[in-house]
């Protein structure tokens, strides 16, 4: 029997879905999910595309079938244009091989070697808030305190003062990169138009930040982080070492994906806590019982179960990585349903996060979906914020540890209260961001 095509929303006679994805992609994803089911066949352009919907699907695509699906996407691209070929964007043996080198980096032991300074970090940030009246953007100032975290732990290097060039950077590179993923037609970066000079203008300043970083731990010497071990590292085979092309690739890798995604969900954390006061008094009773007002260690994190289940749910609502693309390289089948060869396949866990079937009044925030007992019936594939099979984010595990300490470390002292009337509006670009900042009030104390 013939596999047949899925449905899906016609769209435009000649660019197909595309107008839509540019105007409101996350609005486009979730009403097509509702209306055609759990695979949605669209047209974008000359392009064909499948969104995957359904946990054995989204198993299928990340981790059972992984080898038929590739990075030779246009997202994947424009962000190689920034990131190089890092961890995130590279593939084949050139991914096995950074990845093999990389992971004694994300061992658990030595992950826990950071927590010190991340608490150290998030109470600098603290007594910055002590001396703080009125309002401030609370994804500014995550974006502040976890720069900091990943400059020293994976870096080394104390990066703080370079944080709002680094801001400002982003602002103009993640909304531009993402831009370029949907429009119907590219110029060439290399025309000196007033945007393309400003790409390599900001592009430019982060590369700054990281090549200073790796020409100063070349200088310094061996510190135990993440750097350090690259440059050390030599291929088993041919013995060679990383060029400074490679480090600079990495370094900026970890660099954007480990400060850039952790700020977002931390960011809309503080938010949830704000607009639920039941969750955010269950959090202050524990963190009261559990630490009773000392700063958290990483021998705590077992205790600090609900702590964890607001970071977990905070992420099914706003997963940091709200979409992933996948070319297909060789045709599959999903549901009866052809995918072929050279077609794009999305898989999106913020579609997946607010699946009705899956989840039980999906649009409330509730943390005590991730109880054990709870968690323990999801289905393989109906949460998987970090992505899945061999290409899971490397940093889960440093993440969740950071997320975990920050909050612990910050709401045992402070009360963030949402700016009242403040519409908070998605920018799903490259990452899930809000779009006009988190303004907030800082109250000490409860």
């Amino acid at each position: 029997m013939t596999a047949k095509h899925a449905p899906g929303p016609p769209g435009h006679f000649f660019l197909g879905s595309l107008p839509d994805a540019r105007r409101d992609p996350i609005g486009l994803f979730l009403g097509a999910r509702q209306q055609y089911g759990d695979l949605v066949r669209f047209r974008f352009g000359p392009m064909t595309a499948h969104l995957v919907a359904s946990p054995a699907g989204v198993n299928q695509v990340l981790a059972e079938n992984n080898k038929s699906y590739g990075k030779k996407t246009r997202g994947f691209d424009q962000l190689r244009l920034i990131l190089g070929n890092g961890l995130l964007t590279a593939e084949g043996e050139l991914w096995k091989r950074q990845r093999r080198i990389a992971q004694p980096a994300f061992h658990r032991q030595r992950i826990a070697s950071f927590a010190q300074t991340m608490v150290r970090a998030s109470e600098e940030c603290a007594a910055r808030w002590e001396k703080t009246t009125g309002f401030v953007d609370a994804h500014e100032e995550m974006m502040r305190l976890t720069l900091q975290i990943v400059g020293e732990t994976l870096l080394g290097a104390n990066v703080a003062g370079d944080s709002e060039t680094v801001r400002r950077a982003l602002d103009f590179l993640l909304p531009l990169a993402n831009d370029r993923m949907t429009r119907p037609f590219l110029l060439p970066l290399s025309l000196p138009t007033r945007r393309n000079r400003r790409f390599r203008e900001a592009l430019r300043e982060l590369d700054a930040v990281i090549v200073g970083v790796i020409a100063r731990r070349r200088q310094e010497g061996d510190k135990g982080d993440l750097i350090s071990l690259l440059m050390q590292s030599r291929d088993a085979e041919t013995g060679e070492a990383m060029t400074d092309a490679q480090l600079r690739d990495e370094a900026m890798t970890i660099f954007l994906a480990g400060h850039e995604t952790t700020a977002n969900a931390l960011t809309f954390a503080l938010m949830l806590l704000s607009l639920h006061p039941g969750p955010a008094r269950t959090l202050r009773e524990e963190l009261a019982r559990v630490l009773g007002g000392r700063s958290p260690s990483v021998e705590d994190l077992p205790q600090l179960r609900y702590t964890k289940m607001i970071v977990e749910e905070t992420m099914r609502l706003y997963p940091p990585a709200w979409i992933i693309a996948r070319s297909v390289s060789v045709g599959d089948e999903i549901d009866g349903c052809e995918i072929p060869a050279g077609s794009i396949v999305f898989v999106s866990p913020l579609v997946l996060h607010r699946h009705p079937r899956l989840w039980e009044n999906p649009e409330a925030f509730d943390p005590e979906r991730f109880a054990p007992e709870r968690a323990q019936s999801l289905p393989k594939g109906a949460y998987f914020p970090f992505g899945g099979g061999p290409r899971q984010c490397i940093g889960n595990g440093f993440a969740m540890m950071e997320a975990q300490l920050v909050l612990a470390t910050l709401l045992q002292r402070f009360r963030l209260d949402l700016l009242p009337g403040h519409a908070t509006v998605l920018e799903p670009s490259i990452t899930l961001r809000p779009k006009h900042g988190m303004p907030m009030e800082i109250r000490r104390g409860y």
